[in-house]
């Protein structure tokens, strides 16, 4: 009876092994910079490294897609926000090209907008916000993107890195594996401009809650790090970050170039 246990066990873990999907994307450390030029709030719970984008995980099992954000510094609660969350300053916005067509443009208050073979089907939100929150927000300020915005019912903070989980059939048929993948690594914004879905702005100078080094008008992208080339972490993937998110304002403050991403794929 013993061993037919064990080799009952020994079988289960296999089986569910198998029916495990998982793909992984590396990001270089110290690009937490934006287009290189950004930097940190001046209050000192934007700690060095908060916004530094380490590593993306997905990962399939069953019915059920999980994704993992790691960032190079500890997660840390200082605004107490409503539990299970147990962190505070972080936002990832997670974009995913499932197939053809999609969207080009991004998220309300990102000031970015994606190459066409690079369109977006869904997009996952990682908030530390109480999901109904994020749900309204999307509602609210990207009512043409609601059925596209994916939020997860928990997304909770541990060590590094910030875990959320959906429903597969939320985002579409199809291997995780060959799905293109962008992140935008934001700051949790609890009071946002009018129309800015939960992200905190870049200002030409940094202050207590503004990230600095950017433009005062709306045509800089709010973005503090993401995913570039092939997604290994190799330091030369610094370079690409940079060039996608390249822009140019007018004297008004207006877009004259805006930030165009592109996918990372396996």
């Amino acid at each position: 009876m013993k061993r037919f246990n064990l080799a009952a066990a020994a079988l289960t873990l296999a089986a569910t092994a198998a029916g495990a999907q998982e793909v992984v994307f590396k990001d270089p450390t110290g690009d937490d910079k934006g287009p290189g030029s950004y930097v940190y709030p001046t209050d000192p719970v934007y700690k060095p490294g908060s916004f530094d984008l380490t590593q993306l995980k997905v990962t399939q099992k069953g019915d059920q897609v999980t994704f993992e954000i790691s960032v190079n510094s500890d997660l840390e609660d200082p605004w107490s926000m409503p539990a299970p969350a147990a962190f505070s300053v972080q936002m990832a916005i997670i974009h995913i090209q499932t197939g053809k067509g999609g969207v080009v443009k991004g998220i309300p208050g990102t000031n970015v907008s994606f190459a066409p073979e690079d369109a977006w089907n869904r997009v996952v939100i990682l908030s530390p916000q109480p999901a109904g929150r994020v749900r309204a927000e999307a509602k609210q300020k990207a009512a043409d993107l609601k059925d596209l915005v994916v939020v997860p019912n928990e997304v909770v903070g541990k060590g590094r890195t910030i875990t959320g989980t959906v429903a597969k059939k939320d985002l579409g048929d199809g291997d995780i594996a060959k799905w293109g993948y962008q992140v935008i690594l934001q700051s949790n914004e609890g009071f946002p401009d009018k129309p800015d879905l939960l992200t905190r702005k870049v200002n030409e100078y940094e202050g207590q809650h503004r990230f600095g080094g950017g433009n005062d008008g709306d045509c800089d992208p709010h973005v503090i790090d993401l995913l570039a080339g092939k997604a290994v972490g190799d330091k030369g993937e610094v370079e690409g970050q940079q060039k996608m998110l390249a822009f140019e304002c007018n004297a008004d403050g207006t877009s004259k170039k805006i930030s165009t991403l592109k996918m990372v794929r396996k």
